[in-house]
């Protein structure tokens, strides 16, 4: 499989376009939500883009949580916000997820063979779920910012080259576009170690100045997570989620 790292729009448009696996990287806090949620065991997720399509697709679904967050905190009227801490609370409920970035890349990527959305909580998963699923292709993509496509997405470029790593460790994947960045950003991890690397990330200050810097180290923590989302159908203005790991789901 030739792997591609590529960042925000540009990556979901070239997994769809190419006919690629598309991998969503929003470290701080997409992925590791989203991961958290289906780990604690809720039902179902319903990952939408924007707040007004979350109270839509409520009344769909009038007995499930809301999830989610702008500005890193939850929108008026949302049960809870975009943190793993609070996954616990979906234990056997159906989610409605959005979120500034992580949610609409993944929308964005549906019309890929499979949109995925991993960090480093479950790269394990994301291996073994090609060696289950093998393709000719996969574009990680380091969410960045919806809003501001020049923002420095340090710890998503940390965690896509995490995911990378894993991969190439089978000798089976090669390195596609953007192999470069990936190559100095691994030269990071392995001198300062993932923690480190979010900690510094801009995206850190930003949960820092609402609060929620605790967060951070949580979303740091390798492989804490079997579940690997995978977006399995639309529903209702979103996309319906679900563990890759415990679905029968090919490329």
């Amino acid at each position: 499989m030739r792997v591609h790292l590529i960042e925000g729009e540009a990556g979901c448009r070239l997994a769809v376009e190419r006919g690629a696996a598309a991998i969503i990287v929003d470290a701080l806090r997409a992925s590791a939500t989203a991961a958290a949620l289906l780990e604690e065991g809720a039902a179902e997720i319903c990952a939408v883009r924007e707040v007004a399509e979350a109270f839509a697709a409520k009344q769909f679904w009038p007995d499930a949580l809301l999830f989610g967050e702008r500005g890193g905190l939850p929108p008026a009227g949302f049960d809870f916000g975009n943190s793993p801490a609070e996954a616990t609370h979906a234990r056997n409920r159906r989610v409605i997820f959005t979120t500034t970035t992580g949610a609409g890349r993944l929308l964005a990527a549906w019309g890929a063979p499979a949109a995925l959305m991993a960090s480093v909580v479950n790269s394990t998963a994301v291996a073994r779920y090609f060696e289950k699923y093998p393709a000719d292709e996969a574009v990680i993509i380091p969410a960045g910012l919806m809003s501001d496509p020049a923002f420095d997405a340090r710890e998503d470029w940390a965690a896509a080259a995490w995911i990378a790593a894993q991969l190439f460790e089978s000798g089976e994947n090669t390195p596609g576009e953007g192999h470069n960045r990936y190559q100095r950003v691994k030269e990071c991890l392995d001198a300062e170690g993932v923690e480190a690397l979010f900690l510094q990330a801009p995206h850190a200050e930003k949960l820092r100045a609402v609060g929620l810097e605790a967060d951070i180290p949580l979303c740091a923590r390798v492989d804490c997570c079997r579940a690997l989302p995978i977006a399995v159908e639309a529903f209702h203005g979103g996309l319906l989620l679900k563990d890759a790991m415990r679905e029968t789901v090919s490329l």
